[in-house]
């Protein structure tokens, strides 16, 4: 195979792997968002655990909605990943120092977003060189 076969290729496959991982980081994020915000039970215990308060289910659930909204506009994937892995963070580090339980779920949602800004990293570029 030629190299200006393989190159085509190699960006179809790239391409095929970040539609896939932000597909699974929207339908991840509603689906958490939207737990939090129709009062599922288990989240708002969780939530309760935590101890401050479940204003703070909301607003997590406001920010994972905004999170997904930047995930999906075309060219700002990057910072949407990045916003919601900041957000991981967190939800890792209460995992581990607050609530006591496994951050699993948290740490590959995580894992997810800076696998998503790695590959999209060009579009930190271009959003930085627009508004900075």
């Amino acid at each position: 195979m030629t190299d200006a076969i393989a190159a085509p290729q190699s960006h179809r496959v790239r391409d095929l792997i970040i539609g896939a991982i932000q597909s699974a980081l929207a339908v991840a994020f509603v689906a958490a968002a939207g737990a939090k915000l129709a009062n599922v039970p288990a989240i708002v215990q969780v939530f309760t655990a935590i101890g401050l308060g479940q204003w703070l289910r909301y607003a997590t659930a406001l920010v994972e909605t905004a999170g997904v909204v930047i995930l999906v506009v075309p060219g700002a994937a990057a910072f949407g990943g990045l916003w919601l892995g900041t957000t991981m963070v967190f939800a890792v580090l209460t995992h581990i120092f607050v609530l006591h339980t496994n951050p699993a779920a948290a740490l590959t949602l995580l894992i997810l977003c800076l696998a998503l800004v790695w590959l999209r990293r060009d579009e930190l570029d271009v959003l930085r060189a627009r508004f900075l």
